[in-house]
């Protein structure tokens, strides 16, 4: 968007409280605050979820399906009867039709008649993106290039080897290979690359519960054209100084950041006062138990569940 002669990219929070209004009012109202149109004709949609393990929505580690139902209500109420894909893609420790089925996504695609699609078995293509002067080769399903309208629904979470898991990291989980813990040695340049070649329409970030040192009851949907600055925003509220993580760094020596971010709706700081931070001593005491359970999977030949390993 521009304001004279600048560009600037509108970030909006906006508060959810099931008992008083809905998701789809909350969803509605965060997205014009952004002020949200599609620029071409709209037939099919893709909706991108995190859905990187098993653990339900309440703990904060995987997105709400109340909150992709309520997209796809807003979807149906904006575009018409358009064809809808739930999609996401098998994960180290993660098989996306064992996701699906445990999280509530068979039942909601069910009731909303939508297609639920797993990314790792579509048809690949090769992209190469250059980050900080590397290249670097990725596969991508071909169904996310096509899209008409490729919507990102991340979790608000933290993630011990990038600080924040939001909106780029989840990007990053499109990524075909099961196996990406190939990208670990470059995990940061990896998530700025698959960004570079995946660009969704539409970032909804699910903060109602959000994941720090513990689940935390939020209340909070984020909403923005631009993963990028919304990720900016995002790490504010987990409690770190955005220059600080990797890859939001990188971005912006790429130039990917927008110069001027607006914030509207409620104010970051409400939320950041709520999110459960991760303090130095907390921090180290999930080194040390981080170290235990390797020892453990090296000997047992067992899988670390992603939120105590870097696997999306």
């Amino acid at each position: 968007m521009t304001r004279g002669n600048e560009s600037y990219t509108i970030v909006s929070l906006v508060r959810v409280d099931p008992l008083k209004k809905s998701i789809l009012d909350s969803l509605t109202s965060a997205l014009n605050l952004i002020r949200f149109e599609a620029n071409r004709p709209i037939n099919n949609v893709v909706i991108k979820p995190n859905l990187c393990y098993y653990w339900h929505a309440s703990t904060g580690y995987t997105t709400d399906p109340r909150v992709v139902g309520s997209l796809i209500d807003y979807l149906r109420r904006k575009f018409g009867n358009v064809s809808i894909k739930i999609a996401e893609a098998d994960a180290t420790a993660m098989r996306t039709a064992h996701s699906f089925k445990m999280l509530g996504y068979n039942e909601l695609a069910e009731r909303k008649d939508v297609k639920l699609f797993n990314l790792s078995t579509d048809q690949i293509v090769e992209k190469r993106a250059t980050v900080s002067g590397k290249e670097i080769v990725l596969k991508v399903p071909s169904t996310l290039l096509d899209a008409d309208l490729f919507i990102n629904v991340p979790k608000l979470k933290t993630m011990k080897a990038t600080k924040i898991s939001c909106a780029l990291k989840n990007i990053f989980g499109c990524i075909a290979s099961p196996r990406k813990v190939k990208y670990h040695p470059i995990l940061n340049e990896a998530i700025v690359g698959i960004n570079k070649i995946l660009h969704p329409h539409l970032t909804i970030v699910d903060g109602i519960v959000g994941l720090g040192r513990f689940p935390a009851k939020l209340n909070l949907l984020i909403s923005s054209t631009d993963p990028f600055s919304t990720d900016w925003v995002a790490a504010k509220i987990m409690g770190y100084n955005p220059s600080r993580v990797g890859f939001l760094k990188i971005s912006k020596k790429e130039k990917l950041l927008s110069n001027d971010i607006v914030v509207a709706g409620e104010k970051i700081e409400e939320f950041r006062r709520l999110f459960p931070s991760h303090g130095f001593i907390a921090a180290k005491k999930e080194n040390l138990q981080i170290k235990f359970l390797r020892a453990y999977c090296r000997i047992t030949g067992d899988v670390l569940p992603p939120i105590m390993e870097y696997s999306e």
